[in-house]
Order: structure tokens, then C-alpha cells, then sequence
């Protein structure tokens, strides 16, 4: 208790001494009386704005002078926040690359706003040089954004000779904020891709990137956003889907849904579908798993991600990838897939969430429906299920917080579920992030903990993690924690330096150890790592390390190494892509023995016109023998087609296939064509049509089994509708 406390004075002492280097940054809000047309033209009406013009360089040259000239100007009426942004550059220079909400390239500027004055989370607005929008939510003093979030907001741009103007009109009954404060956090930011070149108007240390805590201030002139209203948005949600039965029969239904969100408040927020359908949702992609735990994999369920920041542990938004707390919600347990490749159905949710001061709280509740399927030809049953979850964050020392998780399940025979505290001290350049949860299934439960440290430093990074699951910690009913009866650490160091100038951004060389018991082999692996990191000024770079150490697993001790390589490569607005391959010793779960592994994969995407994409992802798996030799080599592609011919629509082509060397053939194909139209704010069109094949058994006409046939096992093809009504 004594260390804790000395901690915490320690840790709220260092929060007192950070200054931000943005203090003088400020920018005031002048209020007119009448509504200003968002056409990107620049109306008399701006030239009564305060306007802010001094931006800076965060890449490729920081600190240094942006080459092309920005001004972006703000004003209010009482219902809605205007911005206009005049991004001045040479008519040739500017990507003007078409595409839909959320997903789009070329140049772009954006406007950040924290409104509730919390130094950690905050809103995005950003529209590209073509008209594009994008938003998200800002989280953990902006170590990541949630695009998931979507508001209703509205924007137009205009390209001239001699640049281009973005408008953007944010109504304040579409935002949460705090209607006390006379002040709200405030940043811009503009992404020039030619030049390679990210400036904003707030100042930010290089090593550390953007940071809520440091925005500049936006101040209110004898106005304070106060809008009442109903603030309601209603979506129905009309589709016919069309699913192959077999022998050429379809089963042909119509359904209905509808997705509601309710703001009584600027600090609450309601949530509810009813009957929802996922028709545009592409298929999980393929993955190779040895291991003897089973695969994640990404919610992309919108009900799921929209708002769904509060119900994550702290530590989780931070994005490294080197942390990860345990994840005891997992909600694709909702409605999850059978073994037989069916779906529970959901028949309903909802959800709320909002602020209380410097308090957080969320809630969801959930119902799925009874779904019969066959395990080994054997009829089963899942029973109807009730899912719950509740959470409570509060802020403290600054941008630091604590928090409180709980999520059930119930059955008519059971009652699952955890309870978790969590919480994160947090600095502008270092998070340190806890949890310990107690599980419960039934009368039975165990503990879990875990714990992780990062901090980059300008010339110095340091990161640390630690994990401990029980042996009986099972929330497999609703999380994802299948590490049971395991304790883990790794820490490593090093010296990062930055160069101001020249090709190459920075170099990182670290090392450090590595420990890990799992009590099934009733040993603990351990080892050391060693890694080099090189980023470029061209936005290309890699990273290579290798670990090495003596491992034990399924009663065989032995000595383990892996050596991998990853590098990323965006060098010119139309090109991006990925390369990334491995080499080890390890144990084959899937094959029960133990021999070397070795994987390879790309990524590329190639803007082949202002309107169409092409690109595809490639991975190859090579399993060796325990004698020497290949044991199998298993390939998967998805190659893509995208074309938006005008903004807001789109047509999505993917094959997903995965061929095996030891057969010869082909054992997979996922096919899928996806249309959609965002026709108004959070309005949609979609037209889906997937199909999968497989080789699995069949039967033909009188019951004899079929072995080894590529056939359809599932078609699908779905027609939906969702319109918003905004009250």
C-alpha cells in the first residue's frame, strides 16, 4: 500500500509539471444569426471569423515550416459549429481520389474538437480535397481513433487553380459535449500525399505524435452551445435475402429491422437495434492457426463498434500492438458462429452511454434466439441467451482513469460471466495500464491480471507487459481468454535516434527477455529478443528480430528460435502495401509435433484512376517435417475490385481462396460482391451477394456421400435499405 502511494504522489506530480506547449494557441468563436450555405465558396460572411494560419510540420521534416500555406476559420449559430479550411496548392499537385464515408484517399484537412474539456478523447471531422468525409472519436490522449463512431454532419469542397475549400457544418445536437465549459480543446491537421507531408496547427513532440492534452483552445464569445431537442435518429431497415438450399432451391424471405440512437442529453446517448441483418459485412478473411488456442478475430458488426470505446479496459485504445489487455468482452460471442457454420440469430439490443462529470458509464443488454445445428451429425441445440454488460470509468490525475467492467450471460441452465477492474496512468510520451478480473461460470471462477508499461522517449524507448490467467479463469462465454493456466512477461530497451534531415526518419535498436509458463507443460519458457527498426522519410520502413530461448511443449523440451521481418511501404499516393515473413522452431498443435514454421505475406493496393482500386493480400504457410523437409505449403489470396465511379458509391469485388500444395487443388473459395450507396448521412443502399465453396461431404439424390467435390455449401444474396429519419 505504501508503494502504491508513492506511485501515485510520484505520477501525479509528474502530471502537475507537464505544461502544455500549446498555451498560447487560441482561437475565438464568433456567433452570426443566419445559417451559412456549405457549398466550398468562400462567403462574405467568413471575413468575420477569427482565422488561424500557423501551422507546423509533424513529417516529414519536424518543426520545420509546412511548404504550402493553410487557414482555417470557425463560426457558430446556435444550432450548428461551421469551419472553413483554404488549403492553397498548385491545381496539378492534388490528389482528387473518389470514395465513400470513411474510406477514402488523396489530400484531406480535418478539425479536431474536444468538448468536454477531458484531455483524452475527442472528435474528428475530416473531408478530402474530392469531398469525402470521415469521422471518428479521438481516444486516450489520441493513441488511436475509432472510426466506428459516425455522426451526422455535413461538408462540400470546391477545387480551384490555386487550391482547394473545404466547408464543414457540425450540428451540436449531433456531438456529445459539456454545456458548462466556455472553452473546448481544438486542433487542424492537413495531409498533403504528394509531399508526403502531415502539418497541424497545434505543436507536438516527434517521438510522441498527436496529443489531446496539448490542443490549443478554442474560446466562446458570448455564446455557449446549449441545444435542446429531441435528438432522435430513427433508421428503418427494410431487405429481402435469398439463400441457397440445395439442387438449385433458394429460400426467399423478406425481413425488417430498425436501428434507433436517442440523445436526451449532450451527455447520454441511447442505442437499440431490433432484427438486425449484417449484409455488409464481408466474410472474416482465412486464417492459418497452429496453436493450440483458437483464432481472433475483429469485430465489424456496426451495432458492435458504434460507441463501443467506453466498454474497452484502459491500455487497450493505446494501439501499439505491444499491449493488449485481456478482452472480456468480446462480442462476436453474441450472436456467434456454430460449428456447423450457422449464426445464433440476434433478435435484439440496445445500449447507452454517456457522462457524468468525470465519469464515464455504458450499458448493453442483448437477446439471442434459440438455434438448432448438427455437431458430427448429431442435432444440437443452443439455448436462448441474455447478455449483459455494465461499465464505469472515471477520470483522475489529469488523463489518467479507473474503471469498473462487468459482463453476464444467461442461460436457463447457466450464468457466466467476469468482473474487471482496470485503469491507466498516462503521460504525453507513457502509459502504464492494469486489469485483474474474477471470472464466474456458475459457483466456479478463478483470477486474471495483467499489466503493461510504454514509454518513447525522444533518444529512449522502454516497454514492458505482464499476464497472469488462473487455470479455471473461463469467460469464453463472453470474452476472449483462452490463455488459461498461463503467466507471461516480456521487457525490452533500447536507443531510438531521430534525424532532422536526410532519407532516413529515425533508427530503433532494442532488445530485452522474455519469460512464459503455461501449467499443462509445467515449465517456463524463456528467452531474449533483439530487434532493429527503420523508418524512412518516404513513408517506408522495416523492422527485423529474432528470438531465441528453451521452450517446452507437449512433454518435449527444446531450444526455440523465430526470426521475422515486417516492412510497410506507402511511397507514392497510389501505392501502399505491406511485406511481412518469418521463420521458427516451434510445436505444430494442428500436427502434434515439433519442426520448423515458416509464413510469408503481402498486402498491395494500387490506385490504378481517381475511381478504381485493385489490390490483394498473399500468405503462404510452409510446415516442416520433425525428420527435415516440407510436411505442406497452404496458400491464400484475396484479390479486390473497387470502383466508385462518384462519391458515396461503391462496387466491391473479393475472392478469398486458399489453395494446398499436398492436395494440388484448390479447398476454398469465398466469393463476394458488394454494392452500397451512402445517398444521405448514415442513409445506405446495399446489394450483397456471397457465395462459398468448399470440399466438404455431400450427399447426391439418394443419400450416398460425395468425398472431396468443390461444391457451394453456402449463397447468399441480400437487397437492404436503410434510410435515416432525424428528428
Amino acid at each position: 500500500m505504501k508503494a502504491l502511494l508513492l506511485l501515485s504522489t510520484f505520477l501525479f506530480t509528474t502530471l502537475l509539471l507537464s505544461a502544455s506547449k500549446n498555451g498560447n494557441k487560441m482561437m475565438h468563436l464568433k456567433k452570426v444569426n443566419h445559417e451559412i450555405e456549405i457549398d466550398g465558396r468562400i462567403d462574405p460572411v467568413w471575413d468575420t471569423a477569427d482565422s488561424v494560419s500557423d501551422f507546423t510540420q509533424h513529417q516529414p521534416y519536424y518543426g520545420k515550416e509546412p511548404t504550402r500555406r493553410t487557414v482555417a476559420k470557425l463560426l457558430t449559430t446556435d444550432e450548428a459549429l461551421y469551419c472553413l479550411i483554404v488549403s492553397y496548392d498548385d491545381y496539378k499537385n492534388i490528389q482528387k481520389i473518389t470514395g465513400k464515408h470513411d474510406d477514402s484517399g488523396g489530400d484531406f484537412v480535418s478539425l479536431m474538437l474536444d468538448t468536454f474539456g477531458d484531455k483524452r478523447t475527442a472528435y474528428k471531422f475530416a473531408v478530402s480535397a474530392s469531398g469525402i468525409t470521415s469521422d471518428a472519436r479521438l481516444l486516450d490522449d489520441a493513441r488511436n481513433r475509432d472510426y466506428n463512431w459516425d455522426g451526422v454532419w455535413f461538408a462540400s469542397s470546391e477545387i480551384y487553380d490555386w487550391g482547394y475549400v473545404v466547408e464543414m457544418k457540425i450540428p451540436y445536437r449531433s456531438i456529445q459535449y459539456d454545456e458548462h465549459l466556455t472553452e473546448w480543446g481544438l486542433d487542424f491537421d492537413r495531409w498533403i500525399p504528394a509531399l508526403n507531408e502531415d502539418i497541424y496547427w497545434c505543436s507536438y513532440e516527434e517521438n510522441e505524435g498527436q496529443r489531446i492534452s496539448k490542443f490549443g483552445k478554442l474560446l466562446f464569445e458570448d455564446f455557449q452551445p446549449s441545444v435542446k431537442g429531441l435528438n432522435l435518429e430513427i433508421y428503418p431497415v427494410g431487405l429481402t435475402k435469398a439463400e441457397y438450399l440445395s439442387s438449385g432451391k433458394y429460400k426467399i424471405e423478406p425481413q425488417a429491422g430498425i436501428d434507433i440512437f436517442y440523445n436526451p442529453s449532450p451527455k447520454l446517448t441511447y442505442q437499440l437495434t431490433a432484427n438486425p441483418d449484417f449484409a455488409q459485412i464481408e466474410a472474416d478473411p482465412y486464417d492459418f492457426n497452429i496453436s493450440r488456442y483458437e483464432s481472433y478475430f475483429s469485430e465489424r458488426r456496426p451495432f458492435f463498434t458504434e460507441g463501443n470505446e467506453i466498454f474497452m479496459p484502459s491500455g487497450k485504445e493505446s494501439g501499439s500492438g505491444f499491449y493488449s489487455p485481456m478482452e472480456l468482452f468480446y462480442s462476436r460471442r453474441i450472436g456467434k458462429k456454430l460449428p456447423d457454420g450457422s449464426e445464433v440469430p440476434l433478435i435484439f439490443g440496445t445500449k447507452a452511454f454517456g457522462r457524468i462529470g468525470e465519469f464515464e458509464y455504458g450499458g448493453f443488454l442483448a437477446m439471442t434466439g434459440e438455434k438448432k445445428y448438427l455437431l458430427n451429425n448429431e442435432e444440437q441445440i443452443e439455448s436462448r441467451a441474455y447478455f449483459g454488460s455494465a461499465r464505469i470509468k472515471k477520470q483522475i490525475m489529469g488523463n489518467s482513469s479507473i474503471g469498473l467492467l462487468f459482463v453476464g450471460k444467461h442461460t436457463k441452465d447457466n450464468n457466466y460471466g467476469v468482473l474487471d477492474i482496470d485503469g491507466a496512468f498516462r503521460e504525453s510520451n507513457w502509459q502504464l495500464s492494469y486489469q485483474l478480473a474474477r471470472s464466474f461460470k456458475n459457483s466456479e471462477g478463478d483470477y486474471a491480471a495483467s499489466a503493461g508499461f510504454l514509454m518513447f522517449g525522444e533518444k529512449w524507448l522502454n516497454l514492458a507487459r505482464f499476464r497472469y490467467v488462473g487455470e479455471q479463469f473461463d469467460v469464453n462465454q463472453v470474452g476472449f481468454v483462452p490463455w488459461r493456466g498461463t503467466v507471461s512477461f516480456v521487457g525490452i530497451s533500447g536507443p531510438r535516434w531521430y534525424f532532422e534531415d536526410g532519407y532516413i526518419r529515425s533508427i530503433i535498436i532494442y532488445g530485452g527477455a522474455s519469460l512464459y509458463h503455461e501449467k499443462v507443460d509445467s515449465y517456463t519458457d524463456h528467452g531474449a529478443v533483439i530487434g532493429f527498426n527503420m523508418q524512412l522519410r518516404d513513408n517506408w520502413g522495416y523492422e527485423i528480430n529474432f528470438f531465441a530461448g528453451n521452450s517446452k511443449d507437449a512433454d518435449k523440451k527444446f531450444t526455440s528460435y523465430e526470426i521475422s521481418l515486417s516492412s510497410w511501404y506507402h511511397i507514392s499516393p497510389k501505392w501502399r502495401g505491406n511485406l511481412w515473413s518469418g521463420y521458427s522452431k516451434t510445436y505444430n498443435f494442428y500436427r502434434d509435433y515439433l519442426a520448423y514454421y515458416s509464413w510469408m505475406g503481402s498486402y498491395v493496393s494500387w490506385n490504378a484512376l481517381d475511381i478504381l482500386s485493385l489490390g490483394t493480400s498473399l500468405n503462404i504457410w510452409l510446415e516442416g517435417k520433425p525428420e527435415g523437409g516440407i510436411e505442406d505449403i497452404t496458400y491464400n489470396a484475396r484479390p479486390f475490385f473497387s470502383l466508385t465511379p462518384v462519391n458515396n458509391l461503391n462496387v466491391r469485388l473479393y475472392v478469398d481462396d486458399v489453395f494446398v500444395k499436398s492436395t494440388d487443388r484448390m479447398e476454398q473459395i469465398i466469393l463476394g460482391l458488394l454494392f452500397s450507396y451512402n445517398f444521405s448521412p448514415k442513409s445506405w443502399i446495399y446489394f450483397a451477394l456471397n457465395e462459398f465453396r468448399d470440399r466438404s461431404d455431400e450427399f447426391d439424390g439418394v443419400g450416398n456421400i460425395i468425398h472431396n467435390r468443390m461444391h457451394v455449401t453456402d449463397r447468399a444474396g441480400v437487397f437492404k435499405i436503410k434510410y435515416l429519419y432525424y428528428f
